[in-house]
C-alpha cells in the first residue's frame, strides 16, 4: 500500500505530464510540491524500485502504467469529492481543494464508485476540470486560454486552471464563475492585459488572469 506521500507524487508528476508532455526534471518534480530536491530524487528511487516511474538521474521521470493508473484514480477521488463538497455541502470552490486533498486518499474505492452514481455520474469538478470514469477515462473538451480570444470575439468560461484559494476568491470578487460569457473589448500589446465585458460590467484583467481561463467559441 502506498503512502499519502508517494501518491501525491505520483498526482503530481502525472499533472506535469499532461502539461509538459516531455519526461519531468527533478527540480519541476521540487517546485510542483514545494520541497527540496534532494527529497525528491530520494522518492523517485523508491516509486522506481516498486515499478511505478521510470528514472534515471539527470534524463528525467515519466510515469509507468501502473504509476499513471494510481495517479488518475487519486485526480478522480479528488474531483469527484470537490464536486460533492461544492454541490451537496454548499461550500464554495475555493474552500474545497484541501479538503479533498485529504479525502483522496481514502482507500475505499466502493466509496467513491457509490458517491460518483449518487451524484449521477458528474463529469467536471466545480473548477471545470474532467473527472476520469471508473477505468481512467477522461471527457475532453477543445478549449484555450482567454488571451488567444481575438478583439470583439466572444467566449464561454468552461475551466479555470489556477484552483488556488488566492485566485478563485479574485473571480469571486469579480463574479467570474463557470459558464460566464465574455466579450473581449480591447488587448493592450504592452502587456497584454485584455479589457473585458462580463456579466454586464466591463473589467481589465492581466495577462496572467487571461492565461488562467480557458473558454470555449460562444456562437
Amino acid at each position: 500500500m502506498l503512502s499519502q506521500s508517494e501518491e501525491n507524487y505520483l498526482k503530481a508528476i502525472y499533472s506535469l505530464e499532461l502539461e509538459k508532455k516531455t519526461k519531468i526534471s527533478t527540480s519541476l518534480i521540487a517546485s510542483k510540491i514545494n520541497t527540496k530536491a534532494s527529497s525528491v530524487s530520494d522518492m523517485l528511487k523508491r516509486l522506481s524500485e516498486k515499478e511505478l516511474l521510470h528514472y534515471e538521474k539527470y534524463k528525467g521521470v515519466s510515469l509507468t502504467g501502473a504509476g499513471k493508473q494510481i495517479a488518475v484514480k487519486i485526480i478522480r477521488n479528488h474531483r469527484i469529492w470537490e464536486y460533492f463538497l461544492v454541490n451537496n455541502l454548499n461550500y464554495s470552490w475555493n474552500e474545497v481543494h484541501e479538503i479533498a486533498e485529504q479525502l483522496e486518499h481514502i482507500k475505499s474505492d466502493t466509496l467513491v464508485d457509490r458517491l460518483e452514481a449518487y451524484l449521477n455520474f458528474p463529469k467536471f469538478d466545480p473548477h471545470g476540470d474532467p473527472i476520469p470514469d471508473k477505468d481512467g477515462e477522461v471527457s475532453k473538451e477543445q478549449s484555450r486560454t482567454l488571451s488567444a480570444v481575438q478583439e470583439g470575439d466572444r467566449a464561454l468560461l468552461i475551466r479555470v486552471k489556477d484552483s488556488s484559494h488566492s485566485f478563485l476568491a479574485y473571480l469571486d470578487k469579480n463574479k467570474i464563475s463557470l459558464n460566464s460569457e465574455i466579450k473581449v473589448l480591447a488587448k493592450e500589446s504592452f502587456d497584454n492585459s485584455m479589457r473585458i465585458e462580463i456579466n454586464d460590467k466591463q473589467l481589465t484583467i492581466s495577462h496572467q488572469i487571461a492565461t488562467n481561463l480557458l473558454v470555449q467559441n460562444k456562437n
